[in-house]
């Protein structure tokens, strides 16, 4: 652990004048759940340990919908480009300070871009049939089942009803989603991966249905007892921007 990690932004802390990506995140739903640091510390890569407030982690079921996902600065892929998704997701943090997620999970509708996550990046994207489904104009309703590699049939239903707008996040609640890269092995060495985007608009939301065995899939105990937080989104744009090694120098 840095002795002082970076501070915890609601804005990124740098600009990304040439994305390496550009997609948008829409519909989200943020579920979280506190975890042990010594339960999630050794499924962290090398270089990141856990990310913690007040002496606890999170763990955190992410869904939503990708939208034209696009390289450098062409246009987004209006159909490969956009489909549902669900994360399993932890919080880091790496020598330099760099604060940071780790996707233990990526489960997504479309096919070719799961081969292309696992296959080009190293990432854990699954194959999964999903929908994300308004049932009125604040409540929403996310369903994955796996289809290849598995487990097949592990998944997830959730159902959310958006409340009030959040004005001013609590220090949880920033620390849950104001994240600007990721840590990760990429072409198998351990590398950051920054993004930017505007200001989450953060709802908070309510919980009707939680039915779900990712968490335990991806190598954590299942969540006991309700969230500490869940919120909704309508979304952001996102840009990503080139790797950088574990020393901090970015890749050509």
């Amino acid at each position: 652990m840095p002795s002082t990690p970076q501070p915890v932004t609601p804005d990124p802390p740098d600009a990304i004048a040439r994305p390496l990506l550009t997609q948008s995140w829409l519909d989200l739903t943020f579920v979280h759940w506190a975890v042990d640091p010594a339960d999630v510390a050794g499924l962290l890569p090398p270089g990141a340990v856990p990310d913690t407030l007040d002496g606890v982690t999170y763990v955190g079921l992410v869904a939503f919908r990708m939208h034209r996902v696009g390289w450098l600065r062409l246009p987004g892929v209006p159909y490969l480009g956009s489909f549902p998704e669900t994360n399993v997701r932890l919080y880091s943090v790496d020598d330099h300070g760099r604060r940071g997620v780790v996707f233990l999970s990526l489960d997504a509708s479309r096919l070719i871009p799961v081969l292309v996550g696992r296959l080009g990046f190293g990432m854990p994207y699954v194959w999964s049939r999903m929908r994300v489904r308004h049932d009125d104009d604040r409540t929403v309703t996310y369903t994955a089942s796996r289809r290849l590699p598995g487990p097949r049939g592990a998944g997830t239903r959730l159902t959310v009803r958006r409340g009030e707008a959040v004005d001013g996040p609590t220090e949880l609640e920033h620390f849950l989603t104001a994240r600007w890269g990721m840590h990760g092995v990429f072409f198998g060495r351990p590398m950051y991966l920054p993004n930017a985007h505007p200001r989450w608009p953060l709802y908070r939301a309510e919980l009707l249905e939680c039915r779900e065995d990712l968490v335990a899939a991806a190598g954590l105990p299942a969540p006991a007892g309700e969230p500490v937080s869940v919120l909704y989104s309508p979304g952001v744009p996102a840009r990503f921007g080139r790797p950088a090694r574990p020393a901090g120098i970015p890749t050509p």
